[in-house]
């Protein structure tokens, strides 16, 4: 949660409790706290200035190696949200920060030539000079001792009661308690330069340039009436490829403003001490040693191309004031003042981590039509979406949607899309889920309410779970198959169901066969856990556990793999003539296809093992095996995971040729997921997480994709398809919660159209109940907090 916390004097706090003292208080009587800063950038500055204010008797010392006037960068953003907490805290330092705030509502997009504009986001910038002499001014009123042009005394956590380290991204504090503080410093792949321009652009401007070394990036924005902002920022292979690493400061300035000569009207750039330098994401396991603590980019760094390195820290120093206002001993308000921030940092970094990386791999998109370009660029890190676009400027999203192919007043997610000779009337999949409630294999009366409910609910296809090509390829004992006539029929009466009572709706199923991962407890009894008894022999590419507890796996031999290539062909007869729409061949997720795929689990030394060439070999002669027999015109998918989220596994660069290799023989469409391929994966979970894989297959290869992983909403849903980072979205959890999330989606859009038909029985449950007042006016949004500015 956050919280502004109001400034006023110490003796007028009124219930407050008080501010917590050093546990070593002097003399047995507790005094106010004696509080040493390192680092004099805006939020050591506003820290001092809170605590100050907050207690005028204590002792707030700011130890800053560099002269007064030295900075680097030119404007910094702030956003609405980060100014309401100034407000509140400091109206004086409000007051004159709102002075010298230049504003402006556009984004515009330069691309090959044309300039798009999106409108209504809300800026505000001021020079990172003027906001340090804001606070330097503000620091002195209060009586905070500033020292310039000195270096932090190593002994200040035993002289002072509270070290708060603000020495930016390279912290001497940091590296000095590495072994407490667990950094982790990730360096990514670009180059950028902090530039300025001697006039004020008119909007917050994008800008490509496609060079022959390589594509370019300039970002700029006003802070000043007469100054802006510049990056320039390229991929390390295009600053090497043009020369950048052999030119002086001097030279590579001059260069930068003859590629961008247009945008900047002919001007020259200008210098700040400006260098190359390539960004870094800083994550800390703990945030606070005994009396220091870590602030601002010492404990976190997020990418500049969200503009949030100055608004975390400036909420760093908001949040950690508050706590020590509220708490009564200081291990009490850090551990505090960590637990707030901490998922409000974590989510700001993922939507960091994804505009960072959007950028980085900005060749991608530049096939793309010029207005979907700019609505991909727009949404690039998830915080700003469809919906959002659509209340900020309408005309524009609907420009981009009218190009896409929507019909007036069609949310993306309902337009249909074509698979061979399958048209899916929209964009929404219910994807595949392990129900672990079959009887020897035969789906019963549960799945059939389970997958025709879904269906009645709207989703253009639906998915059956994991279907088992073999009793011995069963993950658990519950789990279905398709290796009887018993279970194929079983199945046709499921299918029968779907097209006769939700016409419209395709119902798909997923092939596949556990292999090292069978053989255990229903998912609610011991996920991954051996049965306690009637166990089977399990086979696998590689005798190899998937973990310590785990039953051991026979190596396949050449006889056995024949014999699983023929099981999943007679599965797929079996499936068509039970009357499925499309065949997914499961090869994700560390099952026995995955198994092959991945080099963790592939040790074999035989022509299925080795090199990625060779791990394909078994899962492509399986997908051939069943394409041969599965109807010409129905499609054909398959799952794939495309990191192992461990170190030496699969990589984003193999899954796009594993991609490759399946789509030449014949695959329609790859669905995208990740992971649990092995038991020691780290994934990076977090809204949307997986997309970025699909999206890379997609514009890479230009093979249809699913889109899977923590897509929750219809607005999420709206924005990937519209953006072009995938073709279908396929969600689970949202389906388990809600089986008719899609017409309920149509109903929160007020969306009656094709693509989200209600069955007849329930048309009258059709229009969205009424629970509240629905002529409130809706909140401007500001892009500020989310896509802007500022270190």
């Amino acid at each position: 949660m956050e919280r502004t916390v109001t400034a006023t004097p110490s003796g007028a706090r009124g219930t407050a409790r008080q501010a917590p003292t050093h546990p070593h208080s002097r003399d047995g009587v507790s005094h106010p706290l004696r509080v040493a800063i390192i680092g004099g950038g805006p939020g050591g500055l506003y820290a001092a200035a809170l605590l100050k204010r907050l207690d005028p008797g204590r002792e707030v010392t700011v130890w800053e190696r560099n002269p007064p006037d030295s900075t680097f960068g030119f404007g910094v953003v702030l956003s609405d949200e980060t100014l309401g907490g100034i407000e509140h805290a400091d109206p004086q330092v409000y007051e004159a920060l709102q002075r010298h705030f230049t504003r402006w509502d556009d984004i515009d997009i330069v691309h090959r030539g044309e300039r798009h504009t999106s409108g209504g986001h809300g800026f505000a910038a001021l020079g990172r000079k003027r906001l340090l002499e804001i606070l330097h001014t503000r620091c002195r009123e209060l009586g905070v001792d500033l020292r310039f042009r000195t270096e932090a005394p190593e002994d200040l956590p035993r002289t002072h009661d509270l070290v708060i380290a603000a020495d930016g991204v390279h912290s001497t504090t940091r590296e000095t308690y590495a072994d407490v503080f667990r950094p982790r410093v990730t360096t990514h792949r670009c180059r950028y330069i902090w530039l300025a321009a001697d006039f004020p652009f008119d909007s917050f401007r994008f800008e490509i340039a496609e060079t022959e070394h390589g594509v370019m990036q300039l970002h700029g924005y006003p802070y000043a009436p007469d100054a802006s902002t510049v990056i320039v920022e390229m991929r390390e292979e295009v600053w090497h490829a043009a020369g950048f690493d052999e030119l002086g400061e001097a030279e590579s300035i001059e260069r930068c403003a003859k590629i961008f000569a247009e945008a900047l009207r002919g001007r020259p750039l200008q210098s700040n001490n400006s260098t190359w330098t390539t960004f870094r994401t800083v994550v800390n396991d703990s945030w606070s040693h005994g009396n220091v603590v870590l602030l601002g980019d010492a404990a976190h760094t997020a990418h500049f191309s969200i503009g949030s390195g100055t608004k975390l820290a400036v909420e760093d120093a908001l949040a950690l004031a508050a706590c020590l206002e509220e708490r009564d001993s200081l291990p009490e308000a850090l551990a505090a003042y960590e637990a707030e921030r901490r998922p409000v940092v974590a989510s700001t970094q993922r939507a960091a981590r994804a505009s960072l990386e959007w950028f980085e791999n900005l060749a991608l998109y530049l096939d793309q039509p010029p207005r979907q370009f700019a609505f991909n660029l727009l949404t690039r890190s998830r915080r700003v979406t469809h919906d959002n676009l659509r209340l900020r400027d309408a005309r524009f999203t609907e420009t981009v949607e009218r190009e896409f192919g929507c019909p007036p007043g069609t949310p993306p997610m309902f337009t249909p899309f074509r698979l061979r000779g399958l048209t899916l009337r929209n964009r929404v999949v219910v994807s595949p889920m392990d129900m672990y409630s079959a009887a020897d294999g035969v789906p019963g009366d549960f799945h059939l309410v389970h997958l025709g409910a879904r269906a009645l609910g709207g989703a253009g296809l639906v998915m059956t779970e994991m279907v088992c090509v073999s009793e011995e390829g069963r993950i658990t004992p519950g789990c279905a198959g398709l290796y009887t006539g018993r279970q194929a029929e079983a199945w046709k009466r499921i299918t029968n169901f779907v097209h006769e009572r939700a016409p419209g709706t395709a119902i798909g199923v997923q092939l596949g066969h556990s292999g090292r991962k069978g053989s255990t407890k229903l998912m609610w009894e011991g996920m991954d856990e051996p049965l306690e008894e009637g166990n089977w022999p399990l086979v696998a590419p590689s005798a190899l556990p998937y973990k310590g507890f785990s039953q051991t796996p026979r190596e396949l031999s050449r006889a056995q793999l024949t014999d699983i290539r023929e099981q999943f062909a007679a599965s797929a007869v079996r499936a068509a003539r039970a009357g499925f729409d499309l065949l997914e061949l499961h090869c994700a997720h560390g099952y026995l296809l995955s198994g092959f795929l991945s080099s963790l689990t592939n040790r074999r030394t035989d022509a299925y093992g080795g090199s990625l060439e060779k791990r394909l070999r078994f899962p492509l002669e399986v997908f051939d095996a069943v394409r041969n027999v599965w109807p010409g015109e129905r499609p054909m998918t398959v799952r794939i995971s495309a990191t192992d989220w461990a170190e030496g596994g699969t990589t984003a660069e193999d899954a796009v040729e594993i991609a490759r290799a399946f789509a030449a023989h014949g695959a329609d469409a790859i669905d995208v997921s990740t992971g649990q391929v092995v038991a020691d994966e780290r994934p990076e979970f977090g809204r949307s997480y997986q997309t970025p894989f699909a999206d890379r297959i997609r514009h890479t290869t230009g093979i249809p994709v699913i889109a899977v992983g923590a897509i929750s909403s219809w607005d999420d849903v709206n924005s990937l398809i519209l953006a072009g980072r995938t073709d279908l979205c396929a969600l689970a959890r949202p389906h388990l919660y809600d089986p008719h999330w899609t017409l309920h989606a149509a109903a929160e859009q007020g969306y009656t159209g094709p693509g989200a038909t209600w069955p007849a029985p329930y048309r009258a449950g059709s229009r969205r109940p009424q629970t509240g007042r629905t002529d409130a006016p809706k909140p401007r949004l500001s892009l500020g907090s989310g896509d802007a500015r500022g270190r």
